[in-house]
């Protein structure tokens, strides 16, 4: 079982002196390289290299939650600046939503599957069949007189891949990098995280054509090794108040060919529920 633990938001010791550096030798050399930085972008540096020398300080090798990719990329839409269209409106009636909030899903939406009473389903620019098109306000700060919504990154594959090479550049070492969001699921209760954008690793393990325990060939096995990975990080992160956007894990060992997240999203083609 892979070593899921939370970054501390604060230091416990001395920065550089982690009790985990001595059991991470990679990261160590991340946190050496990047030295002691919060996410204070600053004009010379892209926002990604902000976000990665404030997570290598944190001692990331892992998961890392949507919210914080997002906000790094000022994702941030005030809907006082939005104008809603009169299918937003009237969709707005039917799920009981404000309709600013409404047109902001469609914007970011190529389909709506259900609108219901409290309830936004669509399908995602990117693919993915989620609840208000991953648009959300927790986790915000509370600005008076001001109503801000936050999307997802533009391309969370990319936002991965950015946020890999800028850990490289630090350090020399090359970590894998998972960018997760919490999803519900059809006909089960409760949210899980899933692998938005991936980099540095398999986001899927195509087993086809290997053999289980008794020689059978399997035909149709492919297992989503960047989703498990992003639901047992979701259990370090949390869903509400505790402040945990990243988290280290430890203890994974694959042999196949980095893969990025999109390959987890099935294409419509082969949906069997519409």
């Amino acid at each position: 079982m892979p070593a899921l633990k939370p970054l501390p938001s604060k230091p416990r010791t001395r920065p550089g002196h982690y009790a985990a550096l001595r059991t991470c030798p990679v990261m160590a050399a991340v946190v050496k390289a990047a030295g002691r930085y919060g996410l204070e972008p600053q004009l010379q540096r892209s926002p990604f290299e902000s976000l990665a020398r404030a997570i290598a300080h944190q001692q990331l090798n892992g998961a890392v939650a949507q919210k914080i990719v997002s906000k790094a990329e000022g994702r941030y839409v005030p809907l006082d600046s939005i104008e809603p269209s009169a299918r937003a409106s009237e969709l707005a009636i039917t799920c009981a939503k404000d309709a600013r909030f409404v047109e902001a899903v469609l914007r970011e939406s190529s389909d709506v599957l259900r609108a219901e009473r409290n309830v936004l389903i669509t399908r995602h620019h990117r693919g993915h069949v989620m609840a208000n098109a991953g648009i959300d306000r927790s986790n915000l700060p509370r600005r008076p007189g001001a109503d801000v919504v936050l999307l997802l990154p533009v391309d969370p594959d990319r936002s991965a891949r950015l946020l890999c090479d800028a850990l490289a550049t630090l350090a020399g070492v090359r970590v894998g990098v998972i960018v997760s969001d919490s999803f519900g699921r059809p006909w089960r209760n409760g949210v899980v995280n899933v692998a938005l954008g991936v980099a540095g690793l398999p986001a899927i393990l195509d087993l086809r054509g290997g053999h289980d325990l008794h020689g059978r060939v399997l035909e149709t096995t492919q297992v989503a090794l960047a989703d498990a990975i992003a639901a047992g990080a979701g259990l370090a992160m949390g869903e509400a108040a505790e402040g945990t956007p990243a988290v280290r894990v430890r203890g994974l060992n694959w042999q196949a060919p980095e893969v990025d997240g999109q390959s987890l999203v099935r294409p419509l083609a082969e949906d069997l529920f519409r």
